[in-house]
């Protein structure tokens, strides 16, 4: 990771996304197609902000979020 990466992120406008206790809960009502809590959690917050995903992960497609194929 570049060290200026936040920097880098805030130049081209990105909206950076935090992790709130509704993406938490989210995650934790999740059904355990994923047992990795970090995907869990990206998972939960697509859900919520209607999101899409980019991963090569097959498992993201059984949430019914929308999967960008990398």
């Amino acid at each position: 990771m570049p060290p200026d990466l936040e920097g880098r992120i805030d130049e081209r406008g990105l909206r950076k996304l935090g992790i709130s206790f509704a993406h938490a809960a989210v995650a934790g009502a999740l059904p355990r197609h994923h047992g990795d809590p970090f995907d869990r959690m990206l998972i939960a917050q697509a859900q919520s902000e209607g999101l899409t995903l980019v991963t090569r992960d097959r498992v993201f497609s059984a949430y019914g979020i929308p999967v960008l194929k990398a």
